[in-house]
């Protein structure tokens, strides 16, 4: 320990002569050449963001105004021009455009009438685990739609299962479609429950609420 506080004084004495004699000149030849390289980094870094930044706008733009083109064809009833831009913009666009193009693919090919290839496309974003939650939740709700009258009652009620929890934005969309699996699964009792419970929800949409009125009534006047 004692060494090591007589080499630290020696040093502190060094660096006081080194300024005393005004020897930065020195210094300077000796380690200039890194602060110079350190503010180049800087620049170069900044630079290099500032350029990133400038891209990556631009390219959003581009994409924006690429789906603007989809969504006129689309109103324009011209699906094959708009699955043609959502084609390139769900491959080559950036990430929030990639997925709302893949939604509105799936969308189209739902139009169109083919509902077991809409779901498809539908579920295939839910499994993306690229693609943020809550879009992949939405894709899990349209599949259902599109599944609900042929796909697997005990699949598609796995899939919604997650979603009919009290925090999730999508609760009352799945709680209904899951009571129709219920029905379509001869288990009237327990559809009859959901949809007692989707009527009587306060802060369900006013659509599914009607609905599950509606559904209600019928399974009611069932009596089964």
């Amino acid at each position: 320990m004692a060494d090591k506080d007589l080499e630290q004084d020696s040093l502190f004495r060094e660096v006081d002569e080194e300024l005393r004699q005004e020897q930065f000149s020195k210094l300077w030849k000796q380690y200039g050449k890194y602060a110079i390289g350190a503010a180049v980094s800087l620049v170069a870094a900044v630079g290099g963001y500032q350029a990133w930044q400038t891209w990556d706008l631009n390219r959003r733009t581009a994409d924006s105004l690429q789906f603007a083109g989809a969504l006129q064809a689309i109103q324009g009833e011209d699906a094959a021009r708009a699955q043609e831009i959502l084609g390139r913009l769900a491959t080559e666009g950036t990430a929030g455009y990639a997925v709302l193009a893949r939604l509105n693919q799936a969308s189209l090919i739902a139009q169109q009438g083919d509902k077991a290839t809409a779901a498809a496309a539908y579920f295939a974003i839910a499994d993306d685990t690229g693609v943020d939650e809550i879009f992949r939740n939405m894709a899990v709700i349209l599949g259902a739609i599109q599944d609900l009258d042929r796909g697997s009652p005990q699949q598609l009620t796995s899939r919604l299962q997650p979603l009919m929890a009290g925090g999730s934005p999508w609760r009352h969309s799945a709680r209904e479609l899951t009571a129709w699996l219920l029905e379509r699964q001869g288990s009237s009792a327990q559809a009859r429950q959901l949809f007692r419970e989707l009527a009587d929800d306060v802060t369900a949409p006013p659509g599914i609420r009607g609905r599950a009125a509606e559904k209600l009534a019928m399974l009611g006047t069932a009596g089964s």
